[in-house]
């Protein structure tokens, strides 16, 4: 049974930035997020990749990790299974609800607020730092479809246009034009 498109329209439920590399991050009352660049203060911001690991052997790449994006409604998912996750815990800069993130094809762009739009890069791979934030977590954010993303753990993307993001703001989708590609692994 093929899946039917993914919602289009959404809300932001929080945003978090943080200037320094740690995992989870502590929410704001809004971010700024800058063409180009990504969210202003974040320490994922930058033209160049800002991921530690990748950072340390290829630091000219692109930065197209910027901004990471989650559904909230991921979370419910978790509490089901145990766990106590809510909106920044997991690192993300932007939590919706109503948009099935994951689903989304490569290209797509989503405006947040009045302004700002971040189009879609990638699904975030999920790492050993989610089990030493809470053990056994890592095995929940792996997708046991056959079909649909392989993980659950957000989406990634670049800030095409700047602006102002609060919580209650709305996220609107547009979709590429064309063929559609799946979100690769970043």
């Amino acid at each position: 049974m093929k899946h039917p498109d993914p919602d289009l329209k959404g809300i932001i439920v929080a945003v978090a930035a943080d200037p320094r590399h740690r995992f989870s991050k502590p929410m704001q009352s809004q971010i700024s997020l800058i063409a180009g660049h990504g969210v202003e203060g974040d320490a994922h911001a930058g033209e160049f990749v800002r991921h530690r690991y990748l950072a340390r052997w290829r630091p000219r790449l692109p930065n197209v990790r910027q901004v990471h994006l989650i559904p909230s409604e991921l979370f419910a998912t978790l509490r089901d299974a145990g766990y106590n996750v809510g909106p920044s815990d997991l690192g993300e800069n932007i939590t919706t609800a109503g948009l099935d993130l994951e689903r989304l094809p490569l290209g797509t762009c989503v405006r947040l607020g009045d302004e700002a739009v971040v189009e879609l890069t990638g699904l975030r791979t999920p790492c050993s730092l989610i089990d030493k934030f809470q053990a056994g977590l890592k095995r929940h954010m792996l997708s046991s479809a056959e079909t649909g993303p392989p993980f659950r753990c957000g989406v990634l993307g670049v800030v095409r246009t700047g602006g102002q993001v609060a919580a209650g703001d709305r996220a609107v989708v547009a979709l590429p034009a064309g063929l559609r590609q799946p979100l690769p692994s970043l």
